[in-house]
């Protein structure tokens, strides 16, 4: 489970909380039939396709797919973390929060203690390196902004934060923190000679380093490698320290280094964050619009600012939707934030953001440079194709309608003449309904049956079935046997209790598709008669591999006793009515 809040005390909070009147605070909701029913709030829709489940504290959506428990909506429409969206239900139910078990505990705790200790190294380093002190006054950066961030210095050399470990026994632990780097049978420092930027993740624990080589050499920047807490394509510079001024900011900008969060911070306008040295991913995006509804992209006029600007314009068509706002500010040639908020201050660069080109303005004006003469049809035809192609990309809604429009602007058509793949977003095309997602194998409908229907595993049928299956090489078995226990231990769980088990891990989502399957089964004792079936079936699976091993394995004389008896019981066994 995600957290570090006890599993029972989240069993018990779902079991307070009605999934249906928590998201009918927010989304207007209808009852039909057993369920009830609204327009979707995670995309745009004429036709309401979101249901929720009381009986099963789930919701779903058919059209855009959207599903979960009240945790999960929580962290979905209100954008918090899972233990704020916790925290949050806690409050509606009027329960206290438990005291949190000790972080020493979690299995990752060793290496956010050597980070935190190697920046605590790298601050006293730049106490002491008047060069590295140097180059940061020469970018006019404050000590208190540097303080604020935890910037240090790496010093030149090999082992000076190998030694340091070393004499407080945590060596290994740095080097699988990849503060250091083993080759060869020997460690040594990664980083070296550098201006070194914590990187902290949402609870603003430190789980990784940027570092900007001071003198010349290469890789100018360096960051930690991926490691069990780092991982480059999700984390963002500075977002923490940006929530910390603006728990829910307007807005964000996201920059392109260390030093403009940095020199933005400094100059008032403490909601700017970074990419790793990487293109904009759809994580990182993920991770922005879960707190703010506008983000402005900011990039160098040059060319490689433009080709990163239109890597993120590919990134952000798929998963814009009603709501969300996207700018695009470019600076001019040879500037970046840091330089032009020295040139030109504050109030002309938030004048700068405001000015920002909107998605779409953006992204007809970068069609329309890649072409020769708008004039002309072959160039209207032209710009209508590559328009297309983007726009298909897009979900139903306003941006896709916005879109739409200006593409009858520019090349005086009307939709109806711009061509069918217009008329619908390819996601929404012969969409299946739950139920034909997935082909069912019996382990699959068995885990299926267990999550919607979990008093079935109480029921006499399925107690009375024999378990010869638990032992079956089978995808899915060993996930199979841990849920049995659960719900045969504790019937009375709903799904979303079972599901939030599973936060945070490999299985969460194959687990939820499964979830929303339509099973088609009448009532419990419908359920509880099918999974019976389905183990008895898998029981017979058993003991054909289990027979067809012992009878191929030697003539019956070279059998030894103890395999007789075994194939004697399995063959005794198939005449019993449990399976």
């Amino acid at each position: 489970m995600a957290g570090r809040i006890p599993q029972a005390f989240v069993d018990n909070l779902i079991s307070r909380i009605d999934i249906v009147d928590l998201i009918g605070r927010r989304v207007p909701l209808k009852r039909v039939g057993k369920e009830f029913g609204a327009r979707c709030p995670f995309h745009e829709e004429r036709t309401p396709s979101f249901t929720v489940s009381p009986q099963k504290q789930f919701y779903y959506c058919f059209g855009c797919g959207a599903h979960g428990t009240a945790i999960g909506f929580l962290m979905e429409y209100d954008r918090l973390e899972f233990v704020e969206a916790v925290e949050e239900l806690a409050r509606v139910a009027g329960v206290d929060m438990p005291t949190l078990t000790d972080p020493s505990e979690e299995p990752t705790a060793p290496l956010y203690r050597v980070l935190e200790i190697a920046a605590h190294y790298f601050q006293e380093q730049l106490t002491s390196h008047p060069a590295a002190r140097k180059y940061l006054a020469g970018r006019s950066l404050s000590q208190e902004t540097a303080s604020h961030f935890g910037v240090g210095f790496a010093p030149p050399g090999w082992e000076g934060l190998t030694r340091h470990f070393s004499g407080q026994g945590l060596v290994a632990q740095a080097v699988q923190a990849g503060l250091l780097v083993e080759a060869e049978g020997r460690i040594h420092d990664r980083f070296r000679d550098r201006i070194q930027f914590p990187i902290r993740d949402r609870r603003g624990r430190i789980i990784g380093f940027g570092g900007r080589l001071l003198g010349e050499g290469k890789p100018k920047y360096l960051n930690s490698p991926e490691t069990p807490l780092f991982h480059k394509g999700w984390q963002l510079y500075g977002l923490f320290e940006a929530l910390q001024a603006r728990r829910q900011p307007d807005c964000l900008i996201l920059v392109e280094g260390y030093m403009d969060v940095l020199a933005l911070a400094q100059a008032g306008i403490p909601y700017a964050c970074a990419t790793l040295g990487t293109a904009t991913t759809d994580q990182h995006l993920t991770s922005l619009l879960k707190v703010t509804a506008r983000l402005v992209f900011c990039f160098d006029g040059d060319t490689a600012g433009r080709l990163a600007a239109w890597k993120a314009l590919q990134v952000v068509l798929p998963i814009v939707r009603e709501g969300h706002e996207f700018s695009f500010l470019f600076l001019p040639q040879g500037e970046d934030p840091d330089s032009l908020l020295r040139r030109e201050g504050r109030e002309d660069f938030e004048n700068r953001l405001k000015a920002a080109l909107s998605l779409v303005d953006y992204l007809f004006q970068t069609l329309r440079e890649g072409i020769q003469d708008l004039a002309t049809l072959d160039g209207r035809a032209q710009l209508a194709d590559q328009a297309r192609t983007l726009i298909t990309k897009t979900p139903e809604g306003i941006y896709r309608e916005l879109l739409i429009q200006r593409l009858e602007q520019e090349v005086g058509l009307a939709r109806s003449k711009l061509g069918a793949t217009l008329a619908e977003h390819p996601q929404n095309r012969h969409r299946p309904m739950p139920g034909s997602i997935v082909q069912m194998t019996p382990v699959r409908r068995a885990l299926a049956i267990l999550l919607q229907y979990p008093t079935a595993a109480a029921s006499p049928e399925v107690r009375e079935t024999l378990d010869l299956w638990r032992d079956l090489d089978q995808p899915g078995i060993d996930l199979l046997s841990q849920l049995l226990e659960i719900t045969q231990s504790q019937p009375t769980l709903s799904m979303a209790s079972l599901l939030e088990r599973w936060r945070d891990t490999d299985l969460q989502k194959p687990l939820e598709r499964l979830a929303t399957l339509s099973l088609e089964i009448p009532n419990a004792a419908g359920a509880g008669a099918e999974l019976a079936g389905i183990f008895q079936r898998l029981n017979s699976d058993r003991r054909g591999n289990e027979e067809g091993r012992l009878m191929s394995c030697a003539k019956p004389s070279e059998m030894s006793a103890e395999d007789k008896t075994r194939l004697r019981r399995l063959l005794s066994l198939r005449q019993s009515p449990k399976g």
